[in-house]
């Protein structure tokens, strides 16, 4: 039987803290989870979350069937651990007036540690590029680059991109249409404690 929250034993009863006080269960106290481990609660709060991070803390607690004092502690420990890193918002880039969208493969002249570095803080400077991913192959990064027409982003390639430091060539294939964006990361492979 659930005990109502403020009550003795309440909240903290569905973080398994036993008569007097006591640690047990799944999780402790403050909304963690015993080596690094995430209970099913964890999982739900994340899932829940990249579907609608604008959800009150009761709203969420009633989704994921937990009440909000223990679910607000869990949010806290998934904040604290590193596994939710921030809240955006997502926003329409043709409403911006982003109308295109490209997929740019940067060569970089040398494959050294300082160049690859000096190559990796410009491209962090740039607001156009979204997306950055170095990826295998001979000093190559994949860059997602955001412009308002193709005019602008022939601009952008060439006053910008191929000035970049260390950079020997660049290769463009451009968005058709979206089939998927903004997408949540893939939880199932999860095997929540509890």
């Amino acid at each position: 039987m659930r005990v109502p929250a403020g009550s003795p034993g309440g909240d903290d009863a569905e973080d398994g803290v036993g008569p007097g006080g006591s640690i047990g269960g799944s999780n402790g106290l403050n909304g963690g989870a015993p080596n690094g481990e995430l209970d099913r609660y964890h999982v739900a709060i994340l899932a829940e979350l990249q579907r609608e991070a604008r959800l009150s803390n009761a709203e969420l607690a009633a989704r994921i069937g937990l009440s909000p004092a223990p679910t607000w502690r869990r949010v806290r420990w998934l904040e604290e651990q590193g596994f939710i890193t921030g809240y955006r918002a997502e926003i329409d880039r043709r409403r911006l007036g982003l109308g295109v969208l490209a997929f740019v493969r940067v060569d970089a002249d040398r494959n050294n540690g300082a160049a690859t570095k000096e190559l990796e803080e410009a491209i962090r400077q740039l607001p156009e590029v979204i997306a950055c991913h170095y990826i295998s192959g001979a000093g190559t990064f994949e860059l997602e680059v955001m412009a308002t027409d193709l005019d602008a982003f022939s601009r952008f390639s060439i006053d910008t991109l191929l000035n970049l430091p260390n950079v020997k060539d660049i290769h463009t294939s451009f968005s058709l249409g979206e089939v998927k964006a903004g997408g949540a990361l893939p939880l199932g492979h999860l095997k929540p404690k509890g």
